[in-house]
Parts: C-alpha cells; structure tokens; sequence
C-alpha cells in the first residue's frame, strides 16, 4: 500500500497532561512517566483526555496537523512479556485508544514515539532463548500495531537516546543500533512494514555521540552510510536544527542539504536549557533565520516543535493548558507561524497579543528583544559559545555554567572559561548590560500585560549569573565569593523548591583546581577539536583507546566522576561508548 505524504508536517508534542499530579521534584520530561500514569484512576484519565482536548483543538486552530504521544513499547501486547504488565498494557492501550480519538477529532494527525530498543526482563530473555534479532521482533511487534491501530499515522523513531538512569518502569530501553550499517539494516527491515499498512516512519538523527553512529546528525560520511539509496516513500528525516541540542549560536545543520529525502527540522519552544518558559527566552528570530536558509534545501516538509518534551528539571509550566505558560505559547505561536508561513517575528508576536488580549504589542516586542540579547550574552558566554568544539562525535554544548535547573559556579569552570574566552573586559560588559535590559524589562511587562513577576525571578536568577561572570573574569573581586554564597542564600529563601514557581539549584566548589595551566591547556588541546572531521589523533587514541582507559578508572575510582554527569540522563559514561 503506498503511503500518503502528509505536505505539509507540522507536528506537536502532547505529553504535558500526563505530569498532571507528578510530584517528584526534579522531573524527566523526556517521555510519559508510566509508573506515574500507571497509578491513575478513571477521573485522572478523564482530566488527561479533558486537558488533551484543549490542547489539541488550540494547535489544530493555529496550524498544527500532527501530535506526536509517547509510546509503542507500553501499546504493543506480546507473550514474552510479563502476565502483570501485559495486563497494564490492556489498559493503556484502552485509554490511549481515547487519547488518539481526541487528537484525531481536533484535526491531528496521531504519530507515537518509539525508542530501538525497548523492552522488558522476560522479554528480553526470551529473545535471547529463541535467537530471535531485534529487527525480525520489531517488524513482527510493528505489523500488529498497526493492524490494531488503524488511527495511528506513524511511528517516531529515537534510535541515538535510551532511558534515563531514574526511569523506573516495567521496560527500559537501551541503544542497540551502534553503526551506521546497524541503522541500514533496521531501515532496510522495517520500511516495508511501514509501506505495507501506508503509515509514515520519522526516523530521528538525534544521537548522544554513543558507538559509531553517534555523529549521524552532525557527520556527513556517517549520514551517506545510513542513508543513501534509500527510497521509501514511508521515510520521512528528522533533524534537531544544529549539531547538537536545543542550544543557541549553533549553525544550521548540513545534513538538511545533503539528501532528497523527504525531512523535517525539531524545534524546541519550551527551553529545557533557557528556563523551561520560567523566563522569556524567545526563539523567534533564531527560527527566522533557519527557516530562510531551509528555504534552499530540498524536500523540507515541515517541523517537529517540542512545547513539553525534553529536560530534567524541576520547572513544571504545561504548554497550552497553565496560564503561566505564556512564554512557551508565546514561542510556539511564533515559531510555527514563522516555519509555516513565512512570517516575520514581528507580524507573529503582535497576533500572539491580540489572540491572548495582552497590552501594548510594541512594550511586548521591546521587551523580546531585551530578553534574547540577556539570554544569549548572560547566561551564554559569547565569545566561548560561538567556538566550534568537539569530544569524540559529540560537539560541546556552548553554554557550560548553566545546565537543565542547575547553575555551576566552580573554580574548575573558572580555569576553563579563562582558557576560552581572551576578550574579559566584553564579558563582564555584557553582563552589566543584560543586568540594566532585566531593569527595563520590568517596566515593559507592565505595558506588555505579562507577568511582571516572571521578569523579576529571571532578574533574580540572572543576577547570579552576572556575579558567576565577576567571578570567573574579574581580576579585583576580593568579596566576590562571599557576595554569591549570600546572594545563593537569598534566592534560597525567595523560591521554594517545588511548585510552579520552582528555582534552580546553585552548585558553588570554590575549591582551588590544582592543575597547572600549562598542563590544561595541553589537555584541552588533546581532547578537543576545532573540525568536525577526526584527527589522526581522535582515530587512533580518542575514539578507541580512551573509552578502555574511562571504564578502567571509572571501575577503581568512581568518585571522579561527579554526580550529577554520572546519573542525569543516561550518564557520562555513555559518550565514551
């Protein structure tokens, strides 16, 4: 059955009504926590597809044409799993049939999520008993799914990511596609599957930097091997729009022009980097300029826009359903109208203002704009964000000092951003500067008829961030390390730690790094490229032999590696795999 491409693809992410009641402090955002909705009655289900409604019928009326909902793994009955869990499966599969009815009766064309691959304890032992690959198991799994849900319109494919280490859950899914033939063979498998029952796969890029294929959305070679010759009209690419995640100051990703598959770019309105929509962090003007350079690229069928999904954080603000969640409705009002339209960000924040009868448009704009120059000066670093760094096949992040809900203020980044960045007296500048624009912008929401107190918590955390710049850069602040543990304390007191008003932590190690910079600037330059292609150096040691040397000094000293790196999402551990 051949399939009908759906030109334009405007998808939407759906999960937010799934957190509804989720209590854990610090959530993972990047699927639907099953043990959580697993626990639920028949009135929270209802409130799910209650909150569904809103939130589908209000993207369907600004353009949107397809939601994305989280996932195959607990939808597809099979008998290697568990007698308990394939009962709890029955009953998702009976309110999820609910789920994809609201989303469909709102004009939303329903895709769910899938990760390779994902299972179970019995089920993996069964496998393993009957020899039975992966790709023959998930064909035989996705040729049933679609005969008993006819209403889906496709499968999103994670094939680069795997659960996080805190995913407590009946399955857990792990990377098994490693190289770029793995990732043929897979396509090459399922494709006719998809082509039989006319459904659409969206194979994401995304990848961690985890085994060979771990450069397939940044490396050209890596993305010929995957994908060349490949022709099915089932297939459509998707793509984040840098080479690595939803950060700023990342070029446009150049593997949109080096196929004629049909693809789509991600795009991310809820910042899980910026804030999550505490703060205004506006995307619009960084999605104009993508949107025109795309523009050249062939068969661009639309965009994947993330408003819920992503982020280990404890911000909890529901695209579409929480008042408060005006900054990411405000993004993703922009942002389709900017990638689907051609608008300008101007044209689109004035219709956003009158939909929602906000106050003074041009108050508004002026007050976007202060906001996107105080996100991309203070809590980016300019100078080091604009360089061009790679690890093995991962490019680094360009803000360093702000990760998730946490802020680092560390002598070890100290030594490091020192290294960076040479132009000191332009950094303390700038954050003199974002520190007048939060002044300015107080006055403005007032105008804007936004909330004035979201600009206040911004200022207060972005204050602290200002004072992490004087001390990493300043050379006279004698009083600078006391002055943030009281400002840290201060903001303690202000913000409580739960809530829809949730504060970041502050992780302050004024501790002396003793290492000569002599050696950290050796170090640096071993470790680290300014190419994306490898050095002979990155073939022969950094790819191979350092992973061996990782797993042996993780095994014997496992406090070198801290905390937070070794158990947020899936680990540290995984880029040297």
């Amino acid at each position: 059955m051949a399939v009908e491409p759906v030109t334009p693809l405007y998808l939407i992410d759906t999960i937010g009504p799934f957190f509804r009641g989720y209590q854990r402090r610090v959530i993972n955002w990047s699927k639907i926590p099953w043990d959580h909705a697993g626990r639920q009655g028949a009135a929270w289900w209802e409130q799910v597809c209650r909150d569904l409604n809103v939130l589908a019928r209000q993207a369907s009326a600004w353009g949107f044409n397809a939601a994305s909902i989280d996932d195959v793994a607990h939808l597809a009955d099979h008998p290697g799993i568990e007698p308990e869990v394939r009962q709890r499966i029955e009953r998702y599969r009976v309110e999820m049939r609910r789920c994809f009815t609201v989303l469909k009766q709102a004009g939303l064309a329903v895709h769910v999520t899938m990760d390779v691959f994902s299972a179970t304890p019995w089920l993996e032992k069964s496998l393993r008993i009957k020899r039975q690959p992966v790709n023959r198991y998930l064909a035989e799994l996705l040729d049933r799914f679609f005969t008993d849900f006819p209403e889906v319109a496709g499968i999103i494919v994670r094939i680069g990511e795997s659960d996080g280490k805190d995913v407590r859950d009946d399955f857990h899914s792990r990377l098994v596609i490693q190289t770029p033939a793995d990732a043929r063979r897979f396509l090459q498998a399922l494709l006719p599957v998809f082509e039989k029952h006319g459904r659409r796969m969206i194979f994401r890029t995304w990848t961690v930097g985890a085994y060979p294929i771990g450069d397939l959305m940044w490396h050209r070679d890596t993305f010929t091997q995957v994908f060349e010759g490949i022709t099915s009209p089932a297939l459509v690419v998707s793509m984040k729009y840098g080479e690595s995640d939803f950060f700023r100051y990342l070029p446009l990703n150049r593997n949109f022009f080096r196929t004629a598959l049909p693809k789509i770019v991600e795009l991310q309105t809820r910042r899980e980097y910026e804030g999550c929509g505490e703060y205004p962090s506006p995307v619009g003007w960084m999605y104009e300029q993508h949107a025109r350079e795309l523009r050249q690229a062939e068969n661009v069928i639309g965009c994947m826009v993330w408003c819920q999904t992503g982020g280990w954080v404890p911000f909890r603000r529901i695209a579409f359903l929480d008042p408060e969640a005006v900054w990411t409705d405000l993004n993703t009002f922009v942002t389709l109208r900017v990638m689907r339209d051609g608008w300008l960000v101007e044209d689109a924040v004035r219709a956003f203002a009158r939909e929602r009868h906000l106050g003074d448009a041009d108050a508004l704009l002026e007050l976007l704009r202060l906001a996107d120059e105080c996100v991309s000066e203070l809590l980016y670093i300019e100078e080091y964000a604009r360089q061009k760094l790679f690890f093995r096949r991962v490019r680094i992040p360009p803000v360093l000092q702000v990760y998730w809900g946490n802020v680092f203020i560390s002598h070890s980044l100290r030594r490091l951003l020192r290294y960076f960045v040479r132009d000191a007296d332009a950094a303390l500048r700038s954050a003199r500067r974002c520190l007048d624009n939060l002044d300015r912008m107080l006055l403005l929401a007032q105008r804007a008829g936004v909330p004035v107190e979201d600009i206040e918590y911004m200022r207060d955390t972005f204050r602290i961030l200002a004072l992490s710049r004087e001390y990493y850069f300043a050379e006279n602040a004698p009083d600078i390390e006391a002055r943030i543990l009281a400002a840290k304390t201060a903001y303690k007191a202000k913000y409580p730690k739960r809530g829809l008003r949730a504060r970041y932590r502050i992780k302050t190690d004024f501790k002396p790094l003793l290492l000569n910079p002599r050696y950290l600037a050796w170090a640096v330059q071993f470790l680290l490229r300014r190419q994306r292609g490898y050095r002979v150096i990155d073939r022969i040691i950094i790819l191979n032999g350092l992973s061996l040397i990782y797993r042996l000094v993780a095994a014997r000293k496992p406090d070198l590696v801290p905390g937070f790196a070794s158990q947020s999402a899936m680990g540290v551990d995984v880029v040297f795999k």
